[in-house]
C-alpha cells in the first residue's frame, strides 16, 4: 500500500493535483475538505477534534483494505509541533501495514493562490470557500499565523519532493509525482 501526502498552503492546488494523480494511478483521493465540509454543514462551524476523529476512522479503515493506496491532502503548519505529531500518527497507521509513504509539498505565489481560491472546481468541492471574499480573508489570516511552506532542509523524509506549481497545470504536476515515485 502507498500513502501520498500532498500538502501546502491554502489554494495552492492540493486537491486539484490530487484529483489528477488519482486519474492516472490506482490511488484513491482523500482531500482534507471531505471531512471539513460535513462537519461545518452539521455543526455550523469548523471543529478540529471532530474532523480529526473522522479522519482517523477513515485512515484506520482504509489501511485495512487491499487498495493500492491513498492520496491525502492537507495544510501543514510547520511552526506548530502538534501538526508534526498528527502526521506521525497518520503515518503510523499505514506503516503498521507496511505502506510506503511519499511527501509532496506544493508551493505557489500568493497571486496564483488567490486566483485559484475562486476556481469552479474548488468552489464545487468546498462549500466553505464559496464566499470568496471571506475565504480570501481567512487565507490571509492563516498565512500570518501559520507557516505552511517548509524551510530548505526542514523536511528530511526520504520520499519527498517540493514542486512550485505556480505556472504548471495540475496534470503536469500529477505526472511528475507519478514518475518521481513510480506510482
Amino acid at each position: 500500500m502507498k500513502l501520498v501526502h500532498i500538502f501546502g498552503d491554502g489554494a495552492v492546488g492540493k486537491m486539484t493535483v490530487g484529483q489528477e494523480l488519482a486519474k492516472i494511478t490506482e490511488l484513491k483521493l482523500f482531500h482534507n475538505h471531505m471531512t471539513i465540509e460535513p462537519v461545518i454543514e452539521l455543526l455550523g462551524q469548523y471543529n478540529g477534534k471532530v474532523t480529526s476523529d473522522l479522519r482517523d476512522i477513515y485512515f484506520n479503515a482504509f489501511a485495512e483494505t487491499d487498495q493500492y493506496g491513498m492520496i491525502f491532502t492537507f495544510m501543514w503548519a510547520f511552526n506548530i509541533p502538534s501538526e508534526w505529531e498528527a502526521l506521525a500518527k497518520v503515518n503510523e497507521i499505514f506503516e503498521r501495514k507496511g505502506a510506503q509513504i511519499y511527501y509532496v509539498e506544493l508551493v505557489a505565489t500568493d497571486e496564483a493562490r488567490y486566483q485559484r481560491n475562486a476556481t469552479e472546481n474548488r468552489l464545487t468541492h468546498k462549500a466553505s470557500k464559496r464566499d470568496t471574499e471571506a475565504s480570501n480573508q481567512r487565507m490571509k489570516q492563516m498565512s500570518e499565523k501559520y507557516r505552511c511552506v517548509s524551510h530548505d532542509g526542514e523536511i528530511t523524509f526520504e520520499n519527498y519532493i517540493k514542486i512550485d506549481n505556480t505556472h504548471l497545470a495540475p496534470e503536469v504536476v500529477a505526472q511528475q509525482i507519478k514518475e518521481t515515485f513510480e506510482l
